[in-house]
């Protein structure tokens, strides 16, 4: 498990070193962008506290981040020049935009900045050097500044050029304080959760988080299953789910992690419920069923009212609560009702609550319940893996000796 005691952060920056040289910041601008518009700004005003913290110092900051899979071309489409934008207006400051992220335009843009200013490059992944780790590559980024913080913990578990090989070659290196309270919230689930401890996981596979169930069966009390991961163990069990998103390939997995949460005394619950259509495009008939009555021709897209309450009564009795997956096809109303009950339920929940990132911090936004949830992590892969016990490169890297 990662140990912040030996991870560098903004504190140990001396405003010396802020003022010899500009500060490469990694941070996660991998916004949604159609038309040349931002359409969910959140990861931008996620990363304010670092920048602004660093800006009031009088660092000069060079800003780099991904943006889709450009599968190292230039994408036009895949710019980040809107998000410099919006994160102009967010801050009400200048942001200069820089039409590449290594070379004589990068370069000159982090030497021309003076203190208290900023820009954001372009791209990282518009070179094929940045996802394969390359080291030349990693000696271009580190050219344009003398002081290295990565604040993008949604990419911390890819051992990217940017976030792991560059890291090495900067003496003055520090996480930003995204990335610091993103581990402060999760690493304890792992270490120190207030019993009793329930997980609640859903989303469309387990393959992909099976690492993860495996190793939180050694710390909670009670595992929730719904959504397409649901579907995958009732099916394990031996119900038909008729047209239902199942993992098939992942029924032997399925039956293991039942098989081990039975020795390890965790009590798995899945619905006893559900609510099923015939199509999710513009549905002709919408039902409510027990678990093992999905007819031949209907497909389960959310848990069930009695599902509901039995989710719910589990959460108000924790000490401990961490979410990761809708429970439905949330992006259909009305087949987001699970889930945005799951939302309400942590909510009210006297528990700690920590909810991972991507689509179930989508659904605790949708509920409009964020202020009332301890902490909503910005990375759902990153979250997953540091609670599947696994080493996150980008987190280990500031910790290396330099």
């Amino acid at each position: 498990m990662h140990d912040l005691a030996h991870v560098p952060t903004l504190d140990d920056l001396s405003d010396a070193s802020l003022a010899e040289s500009a500060t490469f910041v990694r941070v996660d601008f991998n916004v949604p962008i159609r038309d040349g518009e931002v359409l969910d700004d959140h990861r931008l005003h996620q990363a304010r506290a670092t920048l602004d913290e660093l800006l009031e110092r009088g660092a000069r900051l060079v800003l780099a981040s991904h943006g889709g899979r450009p599968k190292g071309r230039r994408v036009p489409e895949m710019s980040l020049r809107p998000a410099a934008q919006r994160l102009a207006e967010i801050l009400g400051r200048p942001v200069r935009f820089v039409e590449d992220c290594v070379g004589p335009a990068a370069v000159e843009a982090a030497r021309a900045l003076a203190p208290g200013e900023l820009c954001v490059l372009e791209n990282l992944r518009f070179h094929a050097g940045e996802e394969a780790n390359d080291a030349t590559f990693a000696g271009h980024l580190a050219e344009l500044a003398g002081a290295y913080v990565n604040d993008a913990f949604a990419s911390a578990h890819r051992a990217h050029a940017s976030v792991d090989a560059v890291v090495r070659l900067f003496g003055q290196r520090a996480a930003g304080r995204l990335m610091h309270a993103e581990v402060a919230a999760l690493a304890p689930l792992l270490a120190s959760p207030d019993p009793p401890f329930t997980v609640v996981l859903g989303g469309a596979k387990i393959a992909g988080k099976i690492d993860t169930v495996t190793n939180l069966l050694d710390h909670c009390q009670t595992l929730l299953v719904g959504g397409g991961m649901a579907n995958t163990f009732l099916r394990a069990q031996g119900h038909e789910l008729g047209r239902s998103k199942l993992d098939e390939g992942s029924l032997g997995l399925a039956r293991e992690a039942l098989r081990e949460a039975e020795a390890k005394g965790v009590e798995v619950i899945l619905p006893v419920d559900l609510v099923v259509t015939d199509r999710l495009d513009e549905p002709r008939e919408v039902e409510t069923v027990a678990a093992d009555g999905v007819g031949e021709d209907r497909m389960a897209v959310d848990i069930g009212p009695q599902t509901i309450s039995r989710f719910a009564e589990i959460i108000a009795g924790s000490g401990t609560v961490f979410w990761n997956g809708p429970l439905g096809v949330f992006e259909v109303p009305p087949f987001d009702a699970g889930s945005l009950a799951l939302a309400h339920a942590l909510a009210s929940s006297p528990a700690r609550t920590v909810v991972g990132g991507g689509e179930t911090g989508a659904v605790v936004a949708l509920a409009r319940v964020e202020s009332s949830i301890d902490h909503v992590s910005t990375g759902g892969g990153a979250s997953l893996e540091l609670l599947a016990g696994k080493e996150l490169p980008g987190l280990a890297a500031l910790g290396r000796p330099a």
